[in-house]
């Protein structure tokens, strides 16, 4: 079954439930896939389709954070709930340590020895780890390890 397969099903599946958050989470994953699709590419690729949901994850989550932060509990709410459903669309996400075992090994395969070569080390993590953590923690760890 593909990724495009999965959400349809789910789609049917919620709308049967009558489940509104879910069914609207869904959608907005669909749309996005359907765009990306009819923009020339194609049939959308499972690589494409993850870009696609992290990215709608990462928007579901600033905007959670700026609702809290305006404290408009009552729109964080819907947030963090789609960015839940969409949550279970992704893949699994290193830990924390996995990562650092990863920039650690990046580290002494690219020779880096100060800050100045944090580009050679993110370069060859970026897309080995891409899907599977996030940029920003891993820029964090290269940094750290780099100091």
């Amino acid at each position: 079954m593909t990724f495009t397969e999965r959400i349809n099903a789910d789609i049917k599946t919620a709308m049967l439930a009558r489940e509104k958050g879910k069914l609207e989470a869904l959608r907005d994953i669909k749309s996005k896939l359907m765009l990306e699709a009819t923009s020339g590419a194609g049939e959308v690729t499972e690589e494409t389709a993850m870009k696609i949901v992290m990215k709608l994850h990462k928007q579901r989550m600033e905007t959670y954070a700026l609702y809290i932060e305006q404290n408009r509990e009552d729109l964080a709410k819907d947030e963090i709930f789609q960015a839940e459903i969409i949550e279970q669309y992704l893949p699994k996400m290193m830990s924390e340590e996995e990562i650092r075992t990863e920039v650690l090994q990046a580290i002494q395969d690219t020779g880096a020895a100060s800050p100045k070569d944090m580009g050679k080390v993110m370069g060859v993590l970026t897309p080995k780890l891409a899907g599977k953590a996030d940029g920003k923690m891993i820029s964090s760890l290269v940094k750290e390890a780099l100091s």
